[in-house]
């Protein structure tokens, strides 16, 4: 690189990042990741995608610096979530999206600094938990597939001759 950095060779090198960038299917400085692709300096890890420094995620896409997560995509520093996307600096979120730093949130949406809410209305932390046994329980059925438990992979049906 020249010590001149123009308009043009910026985002001559700017787009050359863009285009490798989720590419790199291998793991980078990882330790027992099984079944990972794309990912860098995470322990542990099991069937997620372009993590970085996560450790004991399951089936994550797109995560930093988050442990412990399951079923999630683009969460940045959170713990014990699980079917969330796009939270950052949170934990023990079930179903939640767009959240900054909450805790034991469950179905909510779009909310900051916030603990113990369901489907974004606060409760108090006993009511919380005591809802949260029945819930899953009762929305089982209504969880989409990709986020209650990955599927087995489809399998085709045999060709006809």
């Amino acid at each position: 690189m020249g010590s001149e950095l123009t308009p043009a060779s910026f985002k001559k090198q700017y787009q050359a990042l863009l285009a490798r960038s989720g590419r790199t299917q291998g793991n980078t400085e990882c330790v027992e990741c099984v079944a990972c692709t794309g990912c860098e300096k995470c322990t542990f890890c099991h069937g997620s995608q372009r993590l970085l420094s996560c450790h004991y995620c399951e089936t994550c896409e797109g995560c930093i610096e988050c442990q412990h997560c399951r079923n999630s995509k683009s969460l940045v520093g959170c713990q014990h979530c699980e079917a969330s996307e796009r939270c950052n600096l949170s934990s023990y979120l079930i179903l939640c999206v767009g959240l900054s730093r909450c805790n034991y949130c469950f179905g909510c949406v779009g909310i900051a600094n916030a603990d113990y809410h369901i489907l974004n209305q606060r409760y108090d932390r006993r009511d919380y938990f005591r809802i949260l046994e029945t819930l899953p329980k009762t929305l089982k059925a209504a969880i989409p597939a990709r986020i209650s438990k990955p599927r087995a992979p489809r399998k085709t049906p045999p060709t006809r001759p």
